[in-house]
């Protein structure tokens, strides 16, 4: 349970990192990243497999780069469904999803109890 916790905070620092080195992300505060953390977890813990499986063709054709697509698109999607956070274009949340997931996987990574 420990664990949740501690990814939820650091999946929510790393939106806030996302969003001040992107220029077409932006997010109000903390509070509002916390919300986006839970409501991308939810999103990509329900929706995202579901579009994975029928993007899989083309992400198969592509090497797998399409799945940087798809993490961009639950994106845009959380940013649609939490107010106060936007991002804005497909470019940026592609790029933010990169971001937020390398942030908190070393993060993750670094932590001696997140194992």
């Amino acid at each position: 349970m420990l664990n949740l916790l501690v990814l939820w905070v650091v999946v929510a620092g790393a939106i806030l990192v996302a969003a001040h080195i992107l220029p077409g992300m932006k997010i109000r505060d903390f509070k509002i990243a916390l919300v986006a953390a839970l409501v991308m977890g939810i999103v990509n813990a329900l929706i995202q497999p579901i579009v994975a499986f029928f993007a899989y063709p083309i992400t198969f054709i592509t090497f797998g780069l399409f799945a940087w697509v798809i993490n961009g698109l639950m994106l845009m999607l959380v940013a649609k469904l939490v107010p106060d956070f936007e991002v804005n274009g497909c470019l940026t949340a592609i790029l933010g999803s990169i971001i937020v997931s390398l942030i908190s996987t070393g993060a993750m990574a670094l932590l001696p109890f997140a194992n």
